[in-house]
């Protein structure tokens, strides 16, 4: 035990411990960072209502009547992507390296046009015709798509129609003639009647359209197997004895894969463009490419009405069940003539066709 002397002074230790305790416990509570900096909020992020479900997958509401289909030998060629040869023309067309995805560019897609133009006019079965077919395989494979060509033979005639494949799930084809009318059988002056045509608008603005989807699209993002095809034999139809899309038949007789819709571009550069509804194109597949028009601001443009019931490149695939969309500008005064010319061919015109088809395709969801 301690002596008197020796023992604390208990009352004011016990104060001044007290005291420090709470001082520490303040200072505690004080620099806790809930509430130095206030309470932080908490992200939910920007919630969107689900897409709705596109139509690509619906039945043709009525199938046209059945159109003659010629006698056809073919011969299947796969090619795989490749660099393109050390000859292809390095210029506007070739894709740039970017982190963004690329859009559409109308002036990219004209020089397409011009590209078709230098090789003259290109009837199925001419030099021109077949160079204008190696030019887009060459594309293609510079673009990076796998290449498959599909050979046949009509009236003695040799013709080739060429796909290119890229992404996965069901398949969708982008189909556009490249072949040229071998007479301006049109043409108001009677003289020029048997000359052949260039063919600007019709053939190579609608190729030139799927080279520059070619270019922009994202192989590895597609939500389906896009087909971009390119058919030849299209515009000889009612010239010696031959049907239109005598090309188009045969790649539709020899589906091995049924589409889940076609979708085809023609004559749709005119500067004066105005496309309307097509009465053999599948109704609500047309309506939903026309809804994202009018969502980018090209209402004007795609007119969501009917005007005309054409024979083209779509219909041998409707005849078959499969959804098939004619994009087409028909009033278009330079049909069949050799007024067909490049100057009468807007790089607005294919972009608005082109943007539209590009948004379209990557808005699809998976399936």
């Amino acid at each position: 035990m301690t002596s008197p002397a020796q023992r604390p002074p208990t009352r004011y230790s016990l104060a001044w411990t007290l005291l420090g305790l709470a001082a520490l416990v303040v200072s505690v509570f004080l620099m806790w960072p809930e509430h130095a900096a206030g309470p932080q909020p908490l992200d939910v992020g920007n919630p969107t209502a689900p897409a709705t479900e596109p139509l690509v997958s619906l039945a043709p509401s009525a199938t046209p009547s059945e159109t003659p289909t010629p006698t056809l030998t073919a011969t299947p060629t796969v090619r795989s992507a490749s660099p393109a040869p050390s000859s292809a023309p390095r210029d506007a067309t070739t894709p740039i390296s970017s982190s963004a995805a690329p859009r559409f560019d109308g002036t990219r897609a004209y020089q397409f046009v011009l590209e078709q133009l230098a090789f003259g006019p290109r009837p199925v079965g001419s030099a021109a015709g077949w160079k204008t077919g190696d030019y887009i395989i060459q594309r293609l494979e510079e673009f990076g798509w796998e290449v498959t060509t599909q050979e046949f033979t009509y009236k003695g005639v040799k013709g080739r129609n060429i796909i290119g494949k890229g992404g996965s799930g069901s398949v969708l084809i982008l189909g556009a003639h490249y072949d040229t009318r071998p007479v301006a059988d049109q043409d108001p002056d009677p003289a020029k009647r048997n000359e052949p045509i260039l063919g600007a608008n019709d053939g190579a603005s609608g190729v030139a359209v799927l080279l520059e989807l070619a270019r922009v699209l994202d192989r590895s993002a597609l939500k389906r197997e896009v087909w971009l095809t390119f058919f030849d034999a299209e515009d000889r139809g009612r010239l010696d004895g031959w049907p239109f899309s005598v090309g188009a038949m045969e790649m539709a007789r020899q589906l091995a894969r049924q589409p889940e819709a076609m979708v085809l571009v023609d004559m749709i550069g005119d500067a004066d463009q105005q496309i309307y509804f097509e009465h053999n194109s599948h109704p609500q597949l047309a309506a939903e490419i026309w809804e994202v028009a009018k969502s980018l601001g090209y209402a004007a443009y795609f007119i969501p009405q009917y005007k005309y019931t054409i024979i083209d490149d779509h219909l041998p695939f409707a005849q078959r069940g499969i959804p098939a969309v004619d994009i087409i500008d028909f009033d278009y005064p330079y049909w069949h003539t050799v007024q067909d010319t490049a100057d009468k061919v807007s790089a607005a015109s294919l972009e608005r066709v082109g943007h539209t088809l590009q948004v379209w395709l990557e808005g699809l969801p998976a399936k």
